[in-house]
């Protein structure tokens, strides 16, 4: 039974990364092969074809990325964006979606953009307690007035940052924090290596032993 029980274990540490991988990527490529809904009935690679071939709408999602790319980078392009952008902010209730989305996208996707640039430690959620954040900028204007005003800071040049606190395993829930910057701690991780340490929970360490050996837990004695 003991030898069952481990062949048993190391076939789901086998079958089951595979398995959730191969259901991602094909749930990716069935999803942009939607994309090719948009074009007439008689254009569509199955009419055209005669058999359907899985994959062409991520090549078709993707000639329209650098097609619109394309048209946004030069003169013509950037006035019809900025045209758009415009009409939008006049809407009421898109206004406020549509400008709190760009504002997030353009700090996730432009090329001169910082967040998630580095990995830190935070005593997060209480003094004595750390754990792994995520350094995303700083506060501005009324937020870091506010901050240094506040009693007991030691001068008003305090440097503060804003930070990301993920949730394991699943790191897309979490909480904004804003501390001071002597209060992190950064590390020689890459961010991709700190995803993993978190998605984890602790069992895959960036650097150390692939099977680490866990110390027993002391237990303090019951004073009664």
């Amino acid at each position: 039974m003991t030898a069952l029980r481990k062949w048993l274990f190391s076939g789901l540490l086998v079958l089951v990364p595979l398995i959730v991988t191969l259901w991602v990527i094909d749930w990716v490529v069935g999803t942009l092969d939607l994309t090719l809904n948009i074009l007439p009935p008689a254009w569509r690679p199955d009419a055209l074809l005669g058999v359907h071939i899985p994959g062409l709408g991520v090549v078709f999602a993707l000639v329209i990325l650098l097609s619109i790319g394309a048209l946004a980078s030069n003169i013509i392009g950037n006035r019809i964006v900025s045209w758009w952008h415009a009409l939008l902010h006049r809407i009421p209730v898109v206004r406020s979606i549509y400008s709190g989305v760009k504002q997030v996208s353009d700090t996730l996707f432009s090329e001169k953009g910082n967040a998630f640039r580095k990995a830190v430690l935070v005593q997060w959620p209480h003094e004595g307690m750390w754990t792994i954040a995520f350094l995303t900028g700083a506060p501005q204007g009324e937020v870091l007035d506010t901050l240094q005003a506040k009693p007991g800071q030691d001068t008003l040049t305090d440097d503060f940052v804003s930070v990301y606190v993920p949730t394991t395993p699943n790191p897309t829930g979490g909480y904004f924090v804003l501390l001071r910057a002597r209060d992190c701690v950064e590390l020689s991780m890459s961010v991709d290596e700190a995803l993993t340490y978190i998605v984890s929970m602790g069992v895959i360490v960036p650097g150390g032993p692939k099977n680490p050996k866990i110390k027993p837990a002391v237990v303090a004695a019951d004073p009664s």
